[in-house]
């Protein structure tokens, strides 16, 4: 029975390269694979989704107001599988859409993103997702100090944390870095300190 997947993670714990890994694993055994991501997510080019590490794939652009249910409809070959990368861009209505290709079509949807932006709140995405998956898997990554990350802390050019602000900020290690609550709050007050 086909169901909707949602695992999430901090920044750096390898979501994009499993993403990219997953592809690879159900290609290898002949399935095909409809790989996605939200059109926000310019980073690495408009239809490109590409890991830290250096694996890259193709992939469709799916435009903020566009209607998921109906591009698969439209779609002329049958997949096997339904990879979203960066899931927390996509809209309430856009992961409903795959809730429903779930549902109606029986095949699986595995979404790969962020939990919280950089001030610890949820993504429309996420949040979501958090309400209408079947399963929900955290990928784990660690702070310097060894703990658990679950926070996406975002930098300015200073290296010091930012505290306001839109919520997507495009970026990787250049803009954000994983911590563990404490380390973040700690340091944040560290900086109020030294103003």
């Amino acid at each position: 029975m086909a169901k909707l997947y949602f695992k999430y993670g901090a920044m750096g714990s390898s979501k994009t390269a499993q993403v990219l890994i997953t592809k690879f694993n159900y290609e290898e055994r002949g399935m095909r694979v409809y790989l996605i991501k939200p059109e926000i997510d310019t980073r690495d080019g408009k239809d490109v989704i590409r890991s830290r590490i250096g694996l890259a794939a193709t992939a469709v652009c799916i435009p903020k107001e566009a209607d998921l249910l109906e591009i698969y409809k439209k779609e002329k070959k049958k997949y096997d599988v339904i990879i979203a990368d960066e899931c927390q861009f996509f809209t309430k209505e856009q992961i409903d859409a795959l809730r429903a290709i779930v549902d109606r079509f029986g095949v699986p949807v595995l979404c790969f993103g962020l939990r919280t932006d950089f001030l610890t709140h949820l993504f429309p995405g996420s949040a979501r997702l958090f309400e209408v998956a079947d399963s929900i898997a955290e990928i784990k990554t660690i702070c310097e100090c060894g703990a658990k990350a679950t926070v996406n802390a975002r930098l300015n050019a200073k290296g010091q944390i930012v505290t306001h602000g839109s919520q997507v900020m495009l970026g990787g290690n250049d803009r954000y870095i994983a911590m563990c609550h404490k380390c973040w709050t700690k340091a944040i007050e560290k900086q109020k300190e030294n103003q």
